[in-house]
């Protein structure tokens, strides 16, 4: 059995731009949930200085195919000004 993968993602937003982050993230959260071997997208920490979108996939390969898709092109081209940081990117 192929052990799933956990990744916990934070978004710093600028100052002014946590709504704005907020948004895009719960955009691309909705179309995700739908994505083939997502086990869980969601967002389980928001404050004005962080938000922490946790997710599971069933497999490295469904993780992949997120990662190269068009929910995650269209999220960072949305989040390209908005955030005061790049992306991280943790596996749990």
């Amino acid at each position: 059995m192929i052990a799933p993968i956990d990744l916990k993602a934070t978004f710093i937003p600028n100052d002014g731009e946590f709504f704005r982050v907020k948004l895009a993230l719960e955009i691309a959260i909705d179309e995700v949930v739908n994505e083939p071997g997502c086990i869980r997208y969601e967002l389980t920490e928001a404050s004005e200085e962080k938000l922490v979108l946790t997710e599971r996939w069933a497999s490295e390969a469904d993780l992949d195919k997120h990662s190269k898709g068009t929910a995650v092109q269209d999220l960072n081209e949305s989040l390209s000004a908005l955030l005061a940081e790049p992306v991280q990117l943790e596996r749990l």
